[in-house]
Protein backbone atom coordinates (compact mmCIF):
# COMPACT_ATOMS: atom_id res chain seq x y z
CA UNK A 1 0.00 0.00 0.00
CA UNK A 2 1.48 3.53 -0.96
CA UNK A 3 2.41 5.77 1.33
CA UNK A 4 1.44 9.21 1.96
CA UNK A 5 2.57 13.02 3.41
CA UNK A 6 0.49 15.98 4.39
CA UNK A 7 2.53 18.68 6.02
CA UNK A 8 0.78 22.20 7.09
CA UNK A 9 2.37 24.99 9.06
CA UNK A 10 1.22 28.78 9.56
CA UNK A 11 4.80 29.56 8.47
CA UNK A 12 6.53 28.82 5.45
CA UNK A 13 8.56 25.66 5.28
CA UNK A 14 11.06 23.97 3.13
CA UNK A 15 9.90 20.82 1.72
CA UNK A 16 12.80 18.71 0.93
CA UNK A 17 13.22 18.06 4.69
CA UNK A 18 10.13 16.25 5.15
CA UNK A 19 10.15 14.93 1.59
CA UNK A 20 13.20 13.18 2.21
CA UNK A 21 11.83 11.83 5.43
CA UNK A 22 9.13 10.31 3.16
CA UNK A 23 12.10 8.80 0.37
CA UNK A 24 13.46 6.92 3.64
CA UNK A 25 9.59 5.72 5.23
CA UNK A 26 9.21 4.72 1.43
CA UNK A 27 12.77 2.99 0.55
CA UNK A 28 12.09 1.00 3.59
CA UNK A 29 8.94 0.05 3.78
CA UNK A 30 8.07 -3.49 3.60
CA UNK A 31 6.18 -3.73 0.62
CA UNK A 32 7.91 -1.54 -2.18
CA UNK A 33 6.78 1.19 -2.99
CA UNK A 34 9.22 2.58 -6.33
CA UNK A 35 6.22 3.26 -8.96
CA UNK A 36 6.88 6.78 -8.91
CA UNK A 37 5.67 9.63 -6.79
CA UNK A 38 4.31 13.12 -6.66
CA UNK A 39 3.86 16.07 -5.06
CA UNK A 40 1.68 19.09 -4.66
CA UNK A 41 1.87 22.40 -2.95
CA UNK A 42 0.55 25.98 -2.44
CA UNK A 43 2.50 28.86 -4.23
CA UNK A 44 1.04 32.10 -4.39
CA UNK A 45 -2.36 30.63 -3.22
CA UNK A 46 -2.29 28.20 -6.00
CA UNK A 47 -1.31 24.70 -6.46
CA UNK A 48 1.77 23.45 -7.88
CA UNK A 49 2.38 19.56 -8.92
CA UNK A 50 5.46 17.59 -9.45
CA UNK A 51 4.99 13.94 -10.36
CA UNK A 52 8.09 11.27 -11.24
CA UNK A 53 8.20 7.89 -12.39
CA UNK A 54 11.05 7.04 -10.58
CA UNK A 55 11.04 5.94 -7.25
CA UNK A 56 11.34 9.05 -4.64
CA UNK A 57 14.54 7.77 -3.16
CA UNK A 58 16.02 7.81 -7.02
CA UNK A 59 14.77 10.89 -8.30
CA UNK A 60 17.35 13.35 -9.42
CA UNK A 61 14.88 16.01 -10.80
CA UNK A 62 13.02 17.01 -7.84
CA UNK A 63 11.87 20.29 -7.27
CA UNK A 64 11.78 21.67 -3.87
CA UNK A 65 10.68 24.66 -2.73
CA UNK A 66 8.90 26.74 0.53
CA UNK A 67 5.09 26.17 0.75
CA UNK A 68 2.77 26.46 4.21
CA UNK A 69 0.98 23.10 2.69
CA UNK A 70 2.16 20.20 1.07
CA UNK A 71 1.15 16.73 0.13
CA UNK A 72 3.07 13.84 -0.98
CA UNK A 73 2.90 10.29 -2.06
CA UNK A 74 4.82 7.32 -3.14
CA UNK A 75 3.12 4.87 -5.33
CA UNK A 76 2.82 0.96 -4.88
CA UNK A 77 0.28 0.24 -7.81
CA UNK A 78 -1.88 -2.53 -7.32
CA UNK A 79 -0.77 -5.81 -8.67
CA UNK A 80 1.91 -3.45 -10.98
CA UNK A 81 -0.85 -2.39 -12.60
CA UNK A 82 -0.84 1.10 -14.20
CA UNK A 83 2.60 2.39 -14.24
CA UNK A 84 2.26 5.89 -15.73
CA UNK A 85 2.99 9.05 -14.60
CA UNK A 86 0.12 10.54 -14.92
CA UNK A 87 -1.32 8.16 -12.36
CA UNK A 88 0.70 9.08 -9.83
CA UNK A 89 -0.77 11.26 -7.10
CA UNK A 90 -1.44 13.74 -5.70
CA UNK A 91 -4.61 15.04 -8.13
CA UNK A 92 -5.41 18.16 -8.05
CA UNK A 93 -8.40 19.81 -9.44
CA UNK A 94 -7.54 23.30 -9.10
CA UNK A 95 -9.21 23.48 -6.08
CA UNK A 96 -8.33 20.90 -4.35
CA UNK A 97 -5.08 17.97 -3.82
CA UNK A 98 -6.31 14.39 -2.95
CA UNK A 99 -3.82 11.41 -1.85
CA UNK A 100 -5.46 7.94 -1.33
CA UNK A 101 -3.80 4.73 -0.21
CA UNK A 102 -5.37 1.36 0.68
CA UNK A 103 -7.32 -1.39 -0.73
CA UNK A 104 -10.81 -2.05 -1.63
CA UNK A 105 -12.39 -5.69 -2.91
CA UNK A 106 -15.06 -5.82 -5.10
CA UNK A 107 -16.07 -2.23 -5.25
CA UNK A 108 -19.55 -1.09 -6.69
CA UNK A 109 -19.71 2.63 -7.72
CA UNK A 110 -19.71 4.25 -11.22
CA UNK A 111 -17.37 7.50 -11.55
CA UNK A 112 -14.98 8.50 -13.53
CA UNK A 113 -11.41 8.26 -12.96
CA UNK A 114 -8.01 6.33 -14.92
CA UNK A 115 -7.16 4.50 -11.59
CA UNK A 116 -9.40 3.63 -8.36
CA UNK A 117 -7.47 6.43 -6.49
CA UNK A 118 -9.25 8.80 -8.70
CA UNK A 119 -12.75 7.52 -8.90
CA UNK A 120 -12.98 8.32 -4.93
CA UNK A 121 -11.31 11.65 -5.35
CA UNK A 122 -14.59 12.42 -7.23
CA UNK A 123 -16.97 10.03 -6.20
CA UNK A 124 -16.34 12.14 -2.41
CA UNK A 125 -15.99 15.28 -4.88
CA UNK A 126 -19.99 14.33 -5.71
CA UNK A 127 -20.88 14.89 -2.49
CA UNK A 128 -19.51 18.37 -1.94
CA UNK A 129 -22.61 21.25 -1.14
CA UNK A 130 -20.02 23.73 0.32
CA UNK A 131 -18.89 21.08 3.23
CA UNK A 132 -16.14 19.16 2.02
CA UNK A 133 -16.04 17.01 5.61
CA UNK A 134 -19.67 15.90 5.27
CA UNK A 135 -18.52 15.18 1.69
CA UNK A 136 -16.06 12.81 2.75
CA UNK A 137 -17.94 11.48 5.65
CA UNK A 138 -21.01 10.46 3.15
CA UNK A 139 -18.39 9.49 0.41
CA UNK A 140 -16.74 7.20 3.14
CA UNK A 141 -19.96 5.67 4.32
CA UNK A 142 -21.49 4.96 0.46
CA UNK A 143 -17.89 3.51 -0.28
CA UNK A 144 -17.74 0.99 2.53
CA UNK A 145 -21.70 0.02 1.74
CA UNK A 146 -20.34 -0.64 -1.69
CA UNK A 147 -17.59 -2.34 -1.03
CA UNK A 148 -16.89 -5.98 -0.28
CA UNK A 149 -14.30 -5.95 2.00
CA UNK A 150 -12.28 -2.78 3.06
CA UNK A 151 -8.82 -4.02 3.51
CA UNK A 152 -7.74 -0.36 3.88
CA UNK A 153 -8.20 3.22 2.91
CA UNK A 154 -7.05 6.43 3.97
CA UNK A 155 -7.60 9.92 2.47
CA UNK A 156 -6.12 13.05 2.36
CA UNK A 157 -7.88 15.84 0.64
CA UNK A 158 -7.08 19.37 0.99
CA UNK A 159 -8.16 22.77 -0.41
CA UNK A 160 -5.92 25.52 -0.08
CA UNK A 161 -7.97 26.76 3.40
CA UNK A 162 -8.41 23.27 5.44
CA UNK A 163 -6.57 19.54 5.20
CA UNK A 164 -9.49 16.63 5.78
CA UNK A 165 -8.41 13.04 5.94
CA UNK A 166 -10.41 9.91 6.73
CA UNK A 167 -8.74 6.69 7.80
CA UNK A 168 -10.62 2.88 8.04
CA UNK A 169 -8.88 -0.36 8.32
CA UNK A 170 -9.63 -3.79 8.59
CA UNK A 171 -6.47 -5.70 9.45
CA UNK A 172 -2.79 -4.92 10.19
CA UNK A 173 -3.25 -2.00 11.82
CA UNK A 174 0.82 -1.63 12.56
CA UNK A 175 1.47 -1.04 8.65
CA UNK A 176 -2.12 0.71 7.49
CA UNK A 177 -2.82 3.08 10.53
CA UNK A 178 -1.90 6.55 9.66
CA UNK A 179 -0.32 8.95 12.11
CA UNK A 180 -0.20 12.21 13.02
CA UNK A 181 2.05 15.00 14.84
CA UNK A 182 1.09 18.11 16.00
CA UNK A 183 3.02 21.25 17.54
CA UNK A 184 2.89 24.98 17.78
CA UNK A 185 4.35 25.35 14.41
CA UNK A 186 3.49 22.32 12.03
CA UNK A 187 1.15 19.89 12.01
CA UNK A 188 1.80 16.21 10.07
CA UNK A 189 -0.54 13.56 8.45
CA UNK A 190 1.52 10.45 7.58
CA UNK A 191 1.64 6.20 7.09
CA UNK A 192 4.44 6.45 9.34
CA UNK A 193 5.81 8.18 12.48
CA UNK A 194 8.88 9.89 11.40
CA UNK A 195 11.98 7.98 11.70
CA UNK A 196 13.27 9.10 15.51
CA UNK A 197 10.19 11.14 15.74
CA UNK A 198 8.12 12.24 19.13
CA UNK A 199 4.97 13.32 19.75
CA UNK A 200 3.40 11.09 17.30
CA UNK A 201 -0.41 10.06 17.62
CA UNK A 202 -1.80 6.69 15.86
CA UNK A 203 -5.42 8.48 13.25
CA UNK A 204 -8.31 6.05 15.46
CA UNK A 205 -10.10 3.59 13.14
CA UNK A 206 -12.71 5.55 11.23
CA UNK A 207 -11.91 9.01 11.98
CA UNK A 208 -12.91 11.49 9.85
CA UNK A 209 -11.84 14.81 10.67
CA UNK A 210 -10.28 18.27 10.02
CA UNK A 211 -6.45 18.58 10.30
Amino acid sequence: MCRLLCVRSKHRFDMRPHLETLAEISRNSREYQGHGWGCAWLEAGEWRIYRNINPIWDDREAVYGVTTLMLAHARSAFRNEGIRVENNMPFVDGEHAFVFNGELQGVRIREQGRIGAEKIFNYVKRFDRGDMLQALSRGMANIGKRTRYVRAINIVLASRKDVYFASQFNEDPEYFQMQTHRSEDVEIVCSERYPGGNDWLPVTNGTIDIL
